[in-house]
């Protein structure tokens, strides 16, 4: 029998000219593919929705993690994670620690805490930039999002915070308040005509701090409000089912296609909410006086009354007759009025400029 060599019969093997084997393909074999850097998911919830409402992508990625990390063990979603048959461990590692428990190709995911983890992501961001190690996938997953809306359940509990504690606020009535109230709403309808967005952005705002100021001391019960107490919930209760109510044509079987039609439904549906015996009801006589009579007008041209206007001497008859014409023909005299004040108001600064030259 003749002797073999280490590379006799194998397919793979080459030999040079002189017949000597030289290499097999496997010694040309590519090297071991590097271990997987694995994964980190950065778990965010909005406070403003209820524990455990998270989103579908959210518990997918709770169940299919190796390690799930919350460093606040009083985390509001904790207690329905485990309910869910999450294991959390309660634990806060630093950047390194956490890309190490990586290793392999485990996923990690952590429940970041209210403030978002600015310690860990920095610290991530600093081993990243280094590029002395090789990062797991860096993926930021919301698990929540914030309704429309939601933002007001800060400012009602801003509120609460600041009327409780702040030594001005504490002290305020709905009276002392009036005031802050008409001001904002003269604010607001500046705002509106100038056209200025961040103006108008920042005056609804103010506006509706003054509704849930007021919202806020009623619902103590004071003085002012012991016999009735309310809460902003209340208020906002009141105002959807009144919308609600005035809009049949939304809302129920009734139909509306123009303007004029869903007007006369908020008339109607209002006049048997109210059940008013004059149309001069609920007109607040303290309102500017152009305001006023427009207002007066409009009621009487709606109800298709025919009231001749009083007769009188003096500016007020004049103005009266100025604003229920303006009134009649679309036009808001109390908006006509403050364009022209504004007008004069440039003329008066141009004159106050000294000439050029």
């Amino acid at each position: 029998m003749n002797a073999t060599t280490g590379t006799e019969g194998d397919p793979n093997a080459t030999t040079g000219t002189d017949g000597t084997p030289t290499a097999t393909r496997s010694d040309f074999a590519a090297p071991a593919a590097a271990p997987a850097p694995g994964r980190i998911v950065l778990l965010t919830t909005s406070h403003r929705v209820a524990p455990g409402l998270l989103s579908w992508p959210a518990w997918q990625a709770l169940r299919g993690a190796d390690q799930v990390l919350c460093a606040d063990g009083t985390h509001p979603q904790l207690p329905y994670l485990r309910e869910a048959g999450i294991t959390v461990d309660e634990t806060a590692p630093d950047a390194q620690e956490l890309v190490d428990s990586c290793a392999g190709g485990r996923t990690v995911v952590v429940v970041a805490t209210g403030e978002g983890e600015p310690r860990l992501t920095d610290g991530l961001a600093r081993l990243a930039g280094s590029g002395r190690i090789q990062m797991p996938d860096l993926e930021l997953l919301p698990a929540s999002y914030d309704l429309p809306g939601a933002r007001l359940l800060d400012l009602v509990q801003v509120m609460d915070r600041i009327r409780l504690e702040c030594p001005w606020s504490s002290q305020q009535t709905h009276k002392g308040l009036a005031k802050y109230g008409i001001e904002e709403a003269y604010e607001l309808v500046e705002a509106i005509e100038e056209g200025d967005r961040d103006e108008l952005r920042e005056e609804l705002g103010d506006v509706l701090l003054q509704v849930v100021f007021h919202a806020r001391i009623a619902e103590e019960g004071g003085p002012e409000d012991e016999d009735a107490p309310f809460s902003i919930d209340d208020v906002a209760g009141g105002i959807v089912t009144k919308l609600i109510h005035r809009h049949p044509h939304v809302f129920g079987d009734e139909t509306a296609t123009t303007p004029e039609e869903v007007k006369e439904h908020w008339l109607r549906t209002k006049a048997e909410e109210k059940r008013r015996t004059s149309v001069t009801e609920g007109i607040p006589l303290g309102q500017p006086g152009l305001a006023l009579a427009a207002k007066l007008a409009s009621r009487v041209r709606t109800a298709g009354l025919d009231v001749e206007l009083p007769r009188g001497e003096g500016v007020g008859y004049e103005l009266l007759a100025i604003a229920t014409h303006a009134e009649a023909e679309g036009v808001d005299p109390e908006a006509a009025l403050r364009a022209a004040a504004r007008a004069y108001r440039d003329a008066i600064r141009a004159t106050e400029r000294p000439a050029e030259g």
